[in-house]
């Protein structure tokens, strides 16, 4: 293995997502350090099953792990407005916005100046809104920088689910947020996990009842986090320190 010379903080969405990252900076001369900073993800339960996930895989690979803040009733202020747009359009360039900038305020506090993140290897997601959100938060939090890699290629997309069935790792059937969960009411509720039966339940019921799906609000002037948002101002943008296994 490459003697490890250059620290990089990682946000991390999850285990399945980081895992062949991970794989791959401790093998090419990397020292990562994984951030998990999540409060899209809905429910608490849900958020809790990909964080407890996420937290063993590093334990399992000595990596250290820093435990960001969740609350999920902020991240619904930083995209309000955005509740009817589209996956891939405006609200999830404002998610993208809030945890990036949390990514770069964790990676100052710590010392690391390059980070970079698994959403970047998503095919689900689009390049240039975490390409946009990430350089603005870096440009917002002196001392950092974003790492702009493209981590679908090199072979990583195959290594992800070679390590998917390796490891086991949970199955996710969505996103994240709440507003990612539409296509749920098309599957069996034997197939859901028991804790978002009843409110993909209420979900189908009111696509049966308003028969389409209601027209998208007006776009925003900017889907970035404003200066004096919340999220700019607590311990959502610190973590906390960083866990770190022998």
């Amino acid at each position: 293995m490459t003697e490890a010379i250059h620290p990089v903080l990682l946000h991390s969405c999850c285990a399945p997502c980081s895992s062949a990252i991970l794989e791959w900076l401790t093998q090419n001369g990397y020292a990562p350090t994984v951030f998990y900073f999540n409060p899209n993800i809905f429910p608490a339960q849900e958020y809790l099953t990909r964080k407890n996930e996420c937290q063993q895989y590093c334990r399992k690979l000595g990596i250290p792990f820093v435990d960001g803040d969740y609350d999920h009733a902020l991240w619904r202020e930083a995209v309000k407005g955005l509740e009817h747009e589209p996956e891939r359009g405006l609200r999830c360039r404002a998610c993208f916005g809030v945890r990036m900038l949390a990514t770069a305020k964790c990676a100052q506090r710590l010392g690391i100046e390059s980070f970079t993140t698994p959403l970047a290897g998503s095919r689900w997601k689009r390049l240039d809104q975490i390409r946009e959100a990430a350089e603005e938060a870096a440009r917002l939090t002196p001392g950092t920088r974003y790492w702009d890699m493209n981590w679908r290629k090199g072979g990583l997309q195959q290594r992800r689910g070679e390590l998917l069935a390796q490891e086991g790792f949970y199955n996710q059937l969505w996103c994240g947020c709440e507003f990612s969960m539409g296509h749920l009411t098309m599957r069996a509720p034997e197939d859901l996990p028991s804790y978002v039966r009843d409110f993909v339940k209420q979900l189908g019921s009111a696509k049966n009842k308003e028969g389409t799906q209601p027209a998208s609000p007006s776009p925003v002037q900017s889907p970035i986090v404003p200066p004096n948002h919340p999220f700019r101002k607590t311990g959502a943008l610190e973590g906390e320190k960083p866990e770190r296994r022998s």
